[in-house]
């Protein structure tokens, strides 16, 4: 067994080769800190030498509570603003709208809610180590390997050799961090934990830390957002750290106040485990002790084992290869993003970003826990942008669009899990606002259903985000066929189309079934009258959804052998939505009239979601609807904020244009120095490869991942295509591992923009049909594999 998992290790390293990278400096800025995580814990290290900053995160690490939302005006006044808006009054009916269809209460505060009800996803804490050692520092070099998520800092200073190995443990639910030196009696360091952040809070908020014996012991209480927020009852999440520091070679550990401190050691092992009582309900601190007290256990090779073998399980069911520039490899990854940014030259760079993208969707998401929010796992202060929330108008699903071609299905559990705890209250939202049944949710979503509209009806009152949520449910079905799955979302499906059976409404001029009120996601018009609107009756983008909402019910339902006469109902419903149009000037409509936008080149693309992620544009049954697609991209233009570019990408993909596909990745890999809030421009890579939307967004990250991957195959059409979208860049390649829809992974090789080997596994029982490779489908047995050479 200890052969061959040796074996297994060193197969992986070796292959793996190309999923690291390095700097040569400390961190400078969080940005430039290495991301760790186990889809639970986070840690970034700054690496620094003299001082360290490890920031510290935990998935559920919010503030914030359940609030009443409900807005009695808004039911009352829905009838008047359907009328503004059949009549044309867009910019009364959102003038009304401002006044009576929002939420009771200050909703997301403008995205700045750590104090209020709607909360904010914030900072665990920063385990701070200052170390005893003295003289210049040389051969310094800080990495990151995919393959193991094991990060390593290696340096000399002073005539002795450091170095420091670090993982968020995938098997034992702990960060670990091991601290060796060449010379015995070397280490020497104290070690201290806060909160301190970007900016000033309440002192009731203030953990409290003390050192006992080997441990540092750290707690504490969010704020609830209620209206005394010092009160006792007005406190939220409860939290709570431990770091256990060993020393299995010896030396001097010793405990002062709020500080351990450690001399004369030749290693050092420290353990951080964290804890609330969200997840952890209320023997969260007793789960804490006990996740620790296991870990300490066990000898730090075990630790690094168990590790390994448990996240590369995952990891390494995928490998991509699209050539190599060793010199390029050997760069600093902020000197290689600048040089990539030059020329290009740099093959292995996007297969790397590609792994980075599934790295961060294995390591900011489990089964058992959240789903990744904003920024994934990780963030770095108390006022997180955007509340670090669930934006459901794109920003969420995103997250999830590498996950199926990325072999990665079993991740689905966090996000069904929370969308299913969406439903109750999307049912009240429902009633109280539109007096419907069925569920809804908005724009924002949190740990608190919050599911009615946003503050801000410009933004936050599209209404087919739980729509959009059973897509990707569904998606994952379509990829892993599985009845008990599909039983468990159906309902959640089924509630969600009831509800626009109930709120669809005709509108008098067109006769079409319209959504009203609603937006094309935060992008606004021009009226004839001059003024500026967002709210519509109708979109495009809800169009789309509803219809394919109403499709995949009756699919599933036929699967299920349910002969509900709802499905009746969503049959004859579907065929009164308007179809996606083309405009005059040969692009696809945005609106239901022919509105000149505000902003030509707006961040979201939503009347495009019928290309990606839906499949209602195609290239073979819609040739005129991906013609008119692509005339509204070029209109848009690429440059944007790094997840508009990232969702470009597999737009690009789908029209089976890898040239321009391949463009927008060189632009999201651009990089990015400002780390402001820019709506516009300024997206593209930090130095640590997040993506800059600016700031940081996971999105970017988790959809250009996506798009890679679509680059390279496509299974939406009913059929298996290799390469649909190869640029000359990758014209030599392959890839091993990609799943496709009806339970199949695929892997290929390709010399100069053919194929030459093609091989296919079924891990459900399904026939397959592979464009260019089959002259029929092939029926394969779950386990079974095909394999083609192709000449």
């Amino acid at each position: 067994m200890i052969l061959s998992l040796a074996a297994t290790v060193c197969a992986l390293s070796l292959a793996a080769e190309p999923y690291r990278y390095h700097f040569d400096n400390p961190a400078g800025t969080w940005e430039e800190c290495l991301p760790q995580g186990n889809g639970r814990l986070g840690v970034m290290a700054d690496g620094g030498t003299n001082r360290e900053k490890v920031v510290l995160n935990e998935i559920s690490m919010w503030s914030g509570s359940r609030q009443d939302t409900d807005n009695p005006d808004a039911i009352m006044s829905i009838g008047e603003i359907r009328r503004l808006l059949f009549e044309g009054k867009n910019d009364e009916a959102q003038a009304l709208m401002y006044k009576t269809f929002t939420p009771k209460g200050v909703g997301s505060n403008g995205g700045k809610a750590y104090e209020r009800p709607y909360g904010c996803y914030q900072l665990f804490g920063n385990l701070r180590f200052d170390y005893d050692m003295e003289g210049d520092v040389s051969g310094y070099r800080r990495e990151l390997d995919l393959a193991t998520a094991i990060s390593t800092t290696t340096y000399s200073q002073g005539g002795t050799d450091f170095r420091r190995e670090s993982f968020v443990s995938y098997s034992d639910d702990v960060a670990v961090i091991r601290y060796t030196a060449s010379h015995r009696g070397a280490l020497g360091f104290s070690i201290r934990m806060d909160r301190k952040s970007n900016i000033e809070q309440r002192p009731s908020w203030d953990p409290v830390c003390r050192a006992e014996k080997d441990v540092l012991l750290y707690h504490g209480r969010l704020c609830a957002g209620t209206e005394a927020p010092d009160e006792p009852e007005a406190q939220g999440t409860r939290y709570m750290g431990k770091v256990k520091v060993i020393l299995p070679k010896g030396g001097d550990l010793s405990a002062e106040g709020d500080c351990l401190k450690v001399a004369n050691a030749s290693e050092v092992i420290v353990l951080v485990g964290m804890a609330t009582d969200y997840l952890g309900g209320e023997s969260f601190a007793e789960m804490l002790d006990r996740q620790v007290a296991d870990a300490a256990r066990r000898s730090f090779r075990s630790l690094r084992r168990r590790h390994i073998r448990e996240y590369s399980e995952l990891f390494g069911r995928v490998e991509v290869d699209f050539g190599h520039n060793h010199e390029r490899e050997a760069l600093p990854m902020d000197r290689r993003l600048a040089a990539f940014d030059r020329d290009h030259e740099d093959p292995s760079l996007p297969a790397l970003y590609y792994q980075f993208g599934r790295y961060l969707l294995i390591s900011g998401t489990r089964p058992g826990t959240l789903p990744p929010n904003l920024q994934g796992l990780w963030a770095y202060t108390i006022k997180t942008p955007w509340n670090g929330d669930y934006h459901l108008n794109i920003n969420l699903e995103m997250n999830y669009w590498p996950m199926e071609s990325g072999n990665l299905g079993g991740l689905h559990r966090a996000l069904t899990d929370w969308v299913k705890s969406q439903v109750e209250s999307g049912r009240h939202t429902a009633r109280v606002f539109y007096n419907a049944r069925g569920w809804v949710t908005h724009t924002l979503g949190n740990l608190w259903q919050y599911t009615c509209p946003g503050e801000g009806p410009s933004w936050g009152a599209t209404n087919t985000c739980a729509a959009w949520l059973c897509q990707q449910l569904y998606r994952h079905w379509q990829y892993a066929p599985d009845r008990d799955y599909l039983e468990e979302i159906y309902p959640i499906m089924k509630e969600a189309a009831l509800f626009f059976v109930d709120m669809l409404v005709e509108d008098p001029g067109s006769g079409y079934l319209v959504t009203a009120p609603t937006t094309s996601p935060e992008n606004s018009f021009y009226l004839p009258n001059g003024n500026k609107a967002n709210v519509v009756a109708g979109s495009t983008m809800d169009n789309q959804i509803i219809r394919e909402l109403f499709t995949n019910v009756v699919e599933a339902a036929g699967v299920l052998g349910d002969s509900d006469r709802l499905c009746d109902t969503l049959s004859m419903m579907k065929a009164r939505l308007k179809p996606t149009t083309i405009g005059d000037d040969g692009r696809i409509m945005e609106w239901m009239e022919p509105y000149p936008e505000t902003a030509r080149d707006h961040r979201h693309v939503s009347h495009l979601y019928g290309l990606y992620p839906g499949d209602e544009i195609s290239m073979t049954r819609t040739p005129a609807l991906a013609e008119a697609a692509r005339r509204s991209l070029i209109v848009r233009g690429d440059v944007s904020t790094g997840w508009s570019m990232a969702w470009k990408i597999n737009f690009w993909a789908r029209l089976h244009d890898g040239e321009h596909a391949y463009k927008l990745l060189t632009d999201l890999l651009h990089p990015a120095a400002s780390t402001g809030t820019d709506y516009n421009r300024g997206g593209g890579s930090y130095p640590n490869l997040f993506c800059a939307h600016p700031p940081f967004q996971i999105d970017g990250n988790l959809g250009g991942a996506a798009g890679i991957a679509e680059m390279l195959v496509q299974s939406h059409e009913g059929f298996i295509e290799l390469l649909p979208a190869l640029p000359a860049a990758m014209k030599d390649g392959s890839f091993r591992g990609l799943a496709v829809r009806g339970g199949a992974v695929v892997s290929a090789d390709w010399k100069d923009g053919r194929l030459t080997k093609v091989r296919l596994k079924a891990t459900h029982d399904g026939e397959f049909f592979i464009k260019g490779v089959t002259d029929a489908p092939v029926r394969l047995a779950k386990g079974r594999t095909k394999r083609w050479k192709i000449r």
